[in-house]
């Protein structure tokens, strides 16, 4: 018989068995072929699978809290101090709860060690706007640059501009007049070529505010052909600030800008506001419309050489038209003859710019919520409780100076749409330490803003316009001043290592443990919340959440008896907001 028992060795051997009968011609029993016996059984090799060696547990132990590290990072970059805080304590609790400790192991020592001082160093540079006080960063305004390139010899208008630039002003309606002359067609040929990208980025970004614009300058019964001033003043940026100190998207003087209604004070600056700002421009427009019986030409000139300036070269002159006007140099300073041409060259390739090469991608409008605001806080606080990042919040905000709304007046802030219910909900439920982190002073007998100044080493403007307040204005004793300084650490200045409880990044209103033996900061800062008074050699300390009076007595060098005794407290528990008096070094 077949012995199938013996396919799956032969198969294994690797050879083709062919079985079959053989029938004899008439005969009634055919004998089977029995094939050949299988060759034996070929050894399979055991091949033993190696076994991956265990992981390094100290190895594990670093990349899992660094993991937690890269995301506070991330968290930070967006303004979400809440989160990066939790990020950063879980980067530190994980080396601290581990069984190994932070620091039994040379590895874990230095991966500590290093994170501790990039914490440390976020918390002194990265967030050393913390108390909301130090001003955003402007950009260069535009119109310096281009004015400063309006001097030089500028490319002769080519044929094929010419012949454009006809083609779309007679297919074009304009309600401005734009003659052809080669002073514009020049500025035509100039946008195609050296500054093509500049005017790309322009009307990209102006894209978004320009629907905005056009329904400002219809219900003022303006020409829509002006919402381009712009392109040229600032490339419609909204934190544009020229060497004059024009700021703003239509680059507006502080003086001009308070005629026409804008607020400007050290927490606002409604320059920066797109609508506010255009609403304004547009009441100046017209303003100066009348003046000059209709002539917009002039309008223009006067809207940058000033009006002053304007009506003068005329009385002087004896001309009433632009281009008369500015024929000569006596009259009129070089920019201003330049300003006008150029303003006229960019409406008429911004109306129409796919036909001088440009593919302008258009933006969404700008669309938000409003929410009243009837306490300052920090814009940080914002982002994180609409889930999106500072820079969307400032953004939407461009008119405020610093990282924080007014601190005595109520603000209308913008936030994105879809938050403002949430947005409300935290801030209803939000104790006052949340909302903003802030420095305090007490004022005593004899003191004025500029001896205070000096005590705290903080500008004397400052801390007066901080408080909405002259230089010269009388203070009384006991008076509480918001000192306009941004706090470090509470870290930064322990100047020994800190205790168990202490915070490793009190910055960002945390509470994660540190070792015994933390590394000392490399350079000591002004803390949260804490004002030295050096004759009385006491401070007062806000209380932050996480804080322990054992941690705070650690920090300041005293004990958990002296500080509960000068505040007269029965027990060990304190709140954040807390004011604590602390005699510190007895």
């Amino acid at each position: 018989m077949f012995n199938r028992a013996w396919l799956p060795t032969v198969a294994a051997a690797g050879l083709i068995v062919v079985t079959g009968f053989t029938a004899a011609c008439g005969s009634n029993n055919p004998k089977p072929q029995v094939p050949a016996p299988p060759p034996p059984p070929v050894a399979q090799a055991s091949v033993a699978t190696p076994r991956a060696p265990a992981p390094d547990p100290i190895t594990v132990l670093i990349d899992a809290s660094q993991q937690h590290f890269l995301a506070g990072e991330r968290e930070l970059k967006l303004g979400h101090l809440e989160q990066a805080r939790t990020e950063f304590d879980r980067a530190v609790e994980l080396l601290l709860e581990s069984p190994y400790g932070a620091r039994s192991d040379a590895r874990l020592r230095e991966h500590f060690d290093r994170l501790v001082d990039r914490i440390n160093a976020y918390e002194v540079t990265a967030l050393a706007q913390g108390d909301g006080f130090s001003e955003k960063a402007s950009e260069p305004a535009s119109i310096d640059a281009l004015l400063t390139i309006a001097t030089f010899p500028k490319p002769a208008p080519g044929a094929a501009t010419e012949k454009t630039v006809k083609a779309d002003l007679a297919a074009t309606e304009h309600d401005v007049p734009i003659p052809q002359n080669d002073r514009v067609l020049a500025y035509v040929e100039l946008f195609q070529g050296r500054l093509r990208d500049y005017i790309q980025e322009s009307l990209t970004r102006g894209s978004k505010y320009l629907p905005m614009i056009h329904e400002v300058f219809r219900a003022e019964g303006l020409p829509l052909d002006l919402a381009y001033i712009p392109v040229i003043e600032s490339g419609f940026k909204t934190n544009a600030l020229s060497k004059a100190s024009a700021r703003g998207p239509w680059q507006f003087m502080r003086a001009t800008a308070t005629e026409q209604g804008l607020k400007t004070d050290w927490y606002i600056d409604e320059r920066s506001d797109p609508q506010k700002s255009t609403i304004a421009a547009a009441r100046y427009l017209k303003t100066l419309y009348n003046m000059f019986d209709g002539d917009w030409h002039l309008v223009l000139a006067a809207y940058n050489g000033g009006l002053g300036r304007v009506q003068r070269a005329m009385k002087r002159s004896g001309r009433e038209d632009f281009w008369s006007l500015s024929d000569s140099t006596r009259y009129l300073p070089r920019e201003t003859r330049e300003y006008v041409p150029l303003i006229l060259a960019a409406i008429i390739v911004s109306k129409n710019p796919s036909q001088y090469g440009f593919d302008i991608t258009a933006q969404d409008p700008i669309s938000y919520e409003k929410v009243l605001v009837p306490k300052a806080i920090d814009l940080r606080r914002a982002a994180e409780w609409t889930g999106r990042s500072i820079d969307e919040i400032q953004a939407l905000n461009p008119e405020l100076r610093r990282w924080t709304t007014p601190l005595k007046s109520e603000y209308e802030l913008k936030v994105p749409d879809g938050t403002a219910t949430l947005f409300k909900e935290r801030l209803a439920s939000a104790s006052p330490d949340e909302l903003v982190a802030l420095t305090w002073y007490t004022v005593k007998k004899g003191e004025t803003i500029a001896t205070i100044s000096r005590k705290l080493k903080v500008s004397r403007v400052d801390l007066a316009e901080a408080n909405n307040l002259s230089t010269k204005s009388k203070i009384r004793p006991g008076q509480a001043l918001v000192v306009p300084r941004a706090p470090a650490t509470l870290l930064a200045t322990n100047s020994r290592p800190a205790a168990p409880s202490a915070v490793a990044s009190r910055s960002l209103s945390g509470g994660a443990p540190m070792a015994d033996d933390a590394p000392r900061p490399r350079a000591a800062a002004q803390p949260v919340a804490k004002v030295v008074d050096n004759s009385a050699k006491t401070v007062t300390y806000r209380v932050k959440r996480g804080d322990t009076l054992f941690a705070i007595a650690q920090l300041f060098d005293t004990t958990v008896a002296k500080i509960k005794s000068l505040n007269r407290l029965q027990s060990n528990r304190i709140t954040p907001g807390t004011r604590l008096k602390i005699a510190s070094g007895n």
